[in-house]
């Protein structure tokens, strides 16, 4: 069976995903643009936080173009629908769903479903996914995360999500992962923005010391 792909993975300055669990529509434009002045143009609502699509259209409606906005935790084909009604242009799951990867690609959303073994990574590509989101990488760890990419093909988007903060960039980029995604170490539920603003601007200035030298 064919899968159509979903959208290539973009070209971004940064490869840093802002993993917003647990916030609230109140809060998170404010958010948000604390995110991209400091230089983080990805920002994913899980959809197991309070009125989720509210927040995605928010971000949508308020943030310039270029920053690309979606969900994360999605599970049903559904939702995927509810994403697109809401401007979101991103679909992440923590798992390998054929069903709701081809649903985001018939959107042209980019995709990054989440993996954790060789069988995972390549049923995920054969299913059209933008990049990879292994998951939690914490426990697979950089040499477990060489060791599986040495059987995918060149040029995969490997995001390493899951217990990853600033201080890990280092490790992960002497294997070739430039994509990461952050959650508590960038914002956790109820969170001040100037917290956020404080993190954010460390995880970046921590990205462009690793990821700009020659």
């Amino acid at each position: 069976m064919n899968h159509k792909s979903s959208a290539s993975w973009p070209a971004l300055k940064r490869d840093l995903i802002a993993i917003l669990r647990g916030v609230k529509p109140v809060e998170v434009l404010s958010i948000g643009e604390e995110l991209l002045n400091a230089g983080i143009d990805v920002i994913e609502v899980p959809l197991n936080s309070p009125d989720p699509f509210q927040s995605i259209e928010l971000l949508v409606k308020n943030l310039p173009s270029h920053v690309l906005v979606g969900a994360g935790t999605v599970l049903d084909p559904a939702d995927v629908a509810r994403l697109d009604a809401a401007g979101g242009r991103l679909m992440i799951s923590p798992n390998v769903d054929a069903g709701v990867l081809a649903e985001a690609a018939r959107f042209g959303m980019v995709t990054m479903p989440g993996v954790f073994t060789p069988t995972e990574a390549l049923a995920a590509l054969k299913a059209g996914a933008s990049g990879l989101k292994f998951f939690p990488a914490s426990v697979l760890g950089p040499d477990g995360i060489k060791a599986i990419s040495a059987i995918l093909p060149k040029g995969t988007t490997i995001g390493a999500v899951g217990g990853v903060d600033e201080n890990g960039f280092a490790d992960y980029a002497s294997v070739g992962v430039r994509t990461f995604g952050l959650g508590s170490s960038l914002y956790k539920a109820g969170a001040s923005s100037s917290f956020v603003r404080e993190r954010a601007q460390l995880t970046v200035a921590a990205y462009d010391r690793i990821f700009t030298e020659v």
